[in-house]
C-alpha cells in the first residue's frame, strides 16, 4: 500500500507548534516515507524546519490575498491524499477545503476554536485527551497513525548557537535563567515588576544574570522589569528564531507564563517554572517529551493559584489568581531548579 502524501496545517504561533510537533511526529514514525509537507506563516518556517518532520515547508500569509491564492493553487495540484487541520480556524480549514483535498480532517465542533468550522472538514474528530498535544494527536490517529505523539528532537543550528554563546560571554556570562515576561494577553502574565524583583533575588542569592527575552512591541514590558531590577542588570535579548533556541537550550531554567518561549524551552529539554492564571496548564503546560533516546525531558515546575478559574477570555489586565503568586514562590521553584542543574 503507498505511503499517504499529507498536508499539515498549523500556520502559527510559536507555542501552538511547539505543541503540533509530537503529533506530526506521530504521523512521521508510522509512514517514514510519506510526503508530509507543513503549511505555516513565514514567521515560522525556520522553527517547523528544526523539528526535521516535514518533507517540505511551504509558506503563506493569510492577510495577502495573492498569497492565499497562490497556496491553494500550490496545494490543488500537489494532489494530497490528506490534510490535517492542526489549528481549527476558518482561515487554515479553507486552505485544503477550497484546495480540493478530498480528505480533510479537523477539530469537531465539541473541541473547535472557533463556530462553525467543522462543517469544512469531512472528518471532525471529538478529542477525549486533556492536553492539546494530546489532542492533536487524536487528529494524526485519525489520519492513520498508529499512535498519536511520538518524541521529538529539535535541531539548533550550531552557527547560531555559537553565535549567542559568544554574545553573552563577552558579558561575562557564563549560566544564566531566561525569564519571558511578556507574550499573549495580559490577563494571563504575571506583572513585570515582579520579574525585576525576582532577577534580583537570582543574582543577589544565586549569583546569575537574567536573560530577558522578548518579541516584537513588547520593548515597554522589558523597560518595566529593567526598572524594578537594580543592581541586577538582567539582558534584554530579542533574535532570530535560531538565536532564541540556542538561548533556551542553554539556559539554566526559564521562568513565564503560557507564552511560545517557555513552550519551546520545555521541548528542548529546558527546566521550566511555569506561571499559570487563567489558562489551565493541564491543557496549556509544558509537554513532557523524550530526547529520542527514551530518556524524559526535566521535569518542570507550575505555579498556578487553587483558587484560579480557567477562562480563554483575554484580558489586559493581570488576571486576580496569577496576583496571588508571590516573588519568594516563584523563586523558591527556580532556586530548585538551578540546584537540579549544578
Amino acid at each position: 500500500m503507498p505511503e499517504p502524501r499529507l498536508l499539515v496545517v498549523r500556520l502559527g504561533s510559536l507555542g501552538d507548534i511547539v505543541h503540533t510537533f509530537p503529533a506530526v511526529a506521530g504521523l512521521r514514525e508510522s509512514f517514514p516515507e510519506a510526503e508530509i509537507v507543513w503549511l505555516t506563516h513565514p514567521r515560522w518556517k525556520a522553527l517547523v524546519e528544526s523539528s526535521e518532520l516535514a518533507t517540505d515547508v511551504w509558506e503563506t500569509e493569510t492577510r495577502s490575498f495573492q498569497s492565499l491564492r497562490e497556496i491553494i493553487g500550490r496545494i490543488r495540484k500537489a494532489h494530497f491524499t490528506t490534510a490535517i487541520d492542526y489549528q481549527g480556524l476558518w482561515k487554515s480549514s479553507a486552505l485544503p477545503f477550497f484546495a480540493g483535498v478530498s480528505h480533510r480532517i479537523g477539530f469537531s465542533s465539541q473541541t473547535v476554536r472557533e463556530f462553525g468550522v467543522p462543517i469544512l472538514y469531512t472528518d471532525g474528530v471529538h478529542c477525549t485527551q486533556t492536553h492539546i498535544a494530546d489532542q492533536n494527536g487524536e487528529l494524526s490517529q485519525r489520519a492513520g497513525a498508529r499512535k498519536g505523539v511520538a518524541s521529538v528532537v529539535l535541531s539548533v543550528p550550531s552557527i547560531q548557537e555559537v553565535f549567542v554563546l559568544q554574545l553573552l560571554r563577552s558579558m561575562a556570562i557564563e549560566r544564566y535563567v531566561v525569564l519571558s515576561p511578556a507574550g499573549g494577553w495580559r490577563s494571563k502574565c504575571w506583572p513585570p515588576d515582579r520579574y525585576g524583583a525576582l532577577c534580583q533575588k537570582i543574582r543577589g542569592t544565586l549569583g546569575l544574570r537574567s536573560v530577558l527575552n522578548y518579541g516584537p512591541g513588547e520593548d515597554g514590558v522589558v523597560s518595566v522589569v529593567k526598572a524594578a531590577s537594580g543592581a541586577a542588570d538582567p539582558i534584554a535579548y530579542n533574535g532570530s528564531i535560531g538565536q532564541l533556541m540556542a538561548l533556551l537550550r542553554n539556559a539554566v531554567c526559564i521562568v513565564g507564563g503560557d507564552t511560545g518561549s517557555l513552550h519551546l524551552a520545555a521541548a528542548l529539554g529546558t527546566p521550566a517554572v511555569a506561571i499559570f492564571g487563567p489558562t489551565d496548564p493541564a491543557r496549556n503546560g509544558p509537554y513532557r517529551m523524550s530526547d529520542g533516546c527514551g530518556n524524559a525531558s526535566p521535569i518542570n515546575i507550575v505555579l498556578r493559584s487553587p483558587h484560579a478559574v480557567t477562562t480563554y477570555k483575554r484580558g489586559d489586565q493581570a488576571a486576580a489568581s496569577i496576583l496571588e503568586i508571590a516573588v519568594d514562590d516563584v523563586f523558591d521553584a527556580v532556586r530548585r531548579q538551578v540546584e537540579i542543574r549544578r
